[in-house]
């Protein structure tokens, strides 16, 4: 992700938070990142974890010792998705599109040894920061990619990934080729039969992008879910949604299960309600996209 920010809307204050505590503990990593002033800041309660902050925006959190920990809520949604993508510990081939500190692949290669995994991050220069100070599994089967979204994505063989997500921000929104139809035609390209497609979107009333991004991806994938807060279904503040599709029937009465006995429990919309939520919006082309709506400066406070 080049100047790419994975923004943190929903857990964004109580990781800012966290990481202020921190710095009162230990000595916080701080270098410039070609998407502007990357923090590397411990976390205090757990020995060998940070978070990752860009220009004060929390980005990513690490556990090194315990990779299966998910601190942020949209994460876990993601992990939710992780976890049942195929059969518990099976491997899988992946590829995250976006890798701010990796923690999504790191939580695949704990969770699923062999997995093999593609990242592509635009932000080279985050690259280095995380891989010197955070190091991979050195047996984990990660390979990263400093390119566009997008491009990275052209690079993958068809059919070849068990499940793709899409985790991109720049400037705090993501950028518009990576919300049109064409986009999503590519990601169909590269998802095997049966395999997931997961996007950590976000919006904020009226919600008209997230609308449409659901309607956008409905054009490609006969099967989706929408996991979020129920004050961001309702419109009531800005925050991020996990969209899931698939051209095979998701595991929705788990999915539903899991995101409701999280910290902060989440719902599932699907199927009439799903569309009734989409309320008529149209999908996005290359030729009208635009990037996801800017968050309110209160977001990250």
């Amino acid at each position: 992700m080049a100047r790419a920010r994975n923004k943190r809307s929903d857990d964004g204050r109580e990781a800012g938070r966290s990481a202020r505590r921190g710095q009162a503990s230990a000595e916080a990593v701080v270098e410039p990142v070609d998407g502007g002033l990357a923090q590397l800041i411990p976390d205090r309660d757990r020995a060998r974890a940070w978070t990752l902050l860009i220009d004060g925006a929390p980005q990513s959190h690490v556990d090194l010792d315990d990779p299966a920990y998910l601190s942020f809520e949209y994460q876990r949604r993601l992990g939710h998705v992780i976890d049942l993508v195929a059969p518990p510990g099976k491997p899988v081939h992946a590829v995250h599109l976006g890798g701010g500190a990796f923690t999504l692949a790191r939580y695949t290669a704990a969770t699923r040894p062999r997995s093999t995994q593609q990242v592509v991050e635009r932000d080279a220069a985050l690259v280095q920061l995380v891989r010197r100070e955070l190091p991979l599994d050195p047996n984990a089967r990660i390979r990263v990619r400093s390119l566009d979204a997008r491009e990275g994505l052209a690079k993958v063989p068809d059919g070849w990934a068990d499940l793709v997500i899409a985790d991109v921000f720049s400037g705090a929104r993501t950028p518009a080729h990576l919300t049109s139809v064409e986009f999503v035609a590519e990601v169909r390209r590269v998802v095997k039969a049966g395999g997931v497609y997961a996007a950590n979107l976000a919006d904020g009333p009226p919600l008209a992008y997230l609308r449409g991004q659901i309607a956008t991806v409905a054009a490609t994938f006969p099967e989706l879910a929408l996991v979020a807060d129920p004050t961001v279904l309702r419109g009531k503040r800005f925050g991020n949604a996990v969209l899931v599709a698939s051209d095979h029937p998701l595991p929705i009465a788990e999915l539903t299960r899991r995101a409701a006995s999280d910290p902060h429990p989440g719902r599932v919309e699907h199927g009439k309600q799903l569309t009734d939520f989409t309320g008529g919006a149209t999908p996005v082309t290359d030729g009208a996209a635009v990037a996801s709506p800017a968050p309110p400066p209160s977001v990250f406070r």
